[in-house]
């Protein structure tokens, strides 16, 4: 079985639920506090061990590449000004030389077809797909807990948590044969995006974390269009799953859907009251907003 080393991020979508905020800004580098959303999802990437990120890019989106990039003129600069903390914040989360690469999605065909877009990068191993506008927090990482299933099954995992029925039909949601069972691990038997209400196989949805064999990239390359007339990653993982197994884990940790508005403002709450330097007076500044 070989080690997941590599992950890959897609980072080429329009973020259009932010405009006009992202009309010259992606919305992946929107701040959570005072961090882009994707530097979160990349952090719980290397605390898993990931060693290599490869970012599919689209129009408009060089900032991505600035940010995890060395910044000569802002770090002279705060040398200069004595400024010792934000600089050794910017060198400690600077990737390490020839640990990011980054390939473009030319045409906006769908997470299937971005994620086709790195196998060059990504060669014959298995690797982690993480979503960036998904925020999952908690004190071990989701991917870090999908890990430790794969080195006991191997295979494909899916991270999956459980939302209320009636909201089933907004999500892509996993049939398993065990879901009685008093674990967090199932063995997945069949997925369907956004069932139509109340014909949902179980109310485990696919929370923006998997971990993928390399054999998807050959189905993938010859997936036809599907919901949306986009390249759907979710039909390409049923053909998978015909020859390999999937493993879904019900982890543990609160997920911020920061592709949407309610999401990312959550998700800026709860990081701020969590902040040591913020909490106390975040939290006052809140109860005096709401009276």
């Amino acid at each position: 079985m070989k080690p997941v080393r590599k992950a890959v991020l897609p980072v080429a979508g329009l973020g259009t639920r932010f405009l006009p905020a992202t009309k010259a800004m992606p919305k992946e580098m929107l701040t959570v506090v005072d961090r882009p959303v994707l530097q979160y999802v990349v952090d719980e990437a290397i605390e898993a061990g990931i060693e290599q990120f490869v970012f599919v890019t689209g129009r408009n989106k060089g900032v991505i590449e600035d940010h995890f990039d060395m910044a000569f003129e802002l770090e002279d600069t705060l040398e200069r000004r004595g400024k010792d903390d934000a600089l050794a914040t910017l060198k400690r989360e600077l990737p390490a030389a020839g640990t990011v690469s980054f390939t473009r999605q030319q045409a906006p065909l769908g997470l299937g077809h971005a994620v086709w877009c790195a196998r060059h990068l990504v060669g014959d191993e298995p690797f982690a797909l993480l979503l960036p506008d998904v925020i999952i927090k908690n004190e071990k990482g989701a991917l870090a807990q999908m890990m430790d299933v794969y080195g006991n099954h191997g295979g494909n995992v899916i991270a999956v948590e459980e939302v209320p029925e009636d909201q089933t039909h907004q999500y892509g949601v996993v049939e398993v044969e065990d879901a009685g069972s008093a674990g967090n691990v199932y063995s997945v038997t069949g997925m369907v995006e956004k069932p139509p209400q109340g014909s949902a196989p179980s109310n485990l949805i696919i929370t923006g974390r998997y971990i993928l064999q390399p054999s998807i990239f050959a189905l993938l390359e010859k997936q036809e269009t599907g919901a949306g007339g986009e390249i759907q990653i979710t039909d390409a993982m049923l053909r998978l799953m015909k020859d390999e197994g999937f493993k879904g884990l019900k982890f543990d940790g609160t997920t911020y859907d920061c592709g949407s508005k309610i999401g990312f403002l959550s998700a800026n709450v709860a990081y701020g009251l969590d902040r040591e330097d913020l909490g106390a007076p975040f939290r006052k500044a809140i109860a005096d907003l709401l009276g």
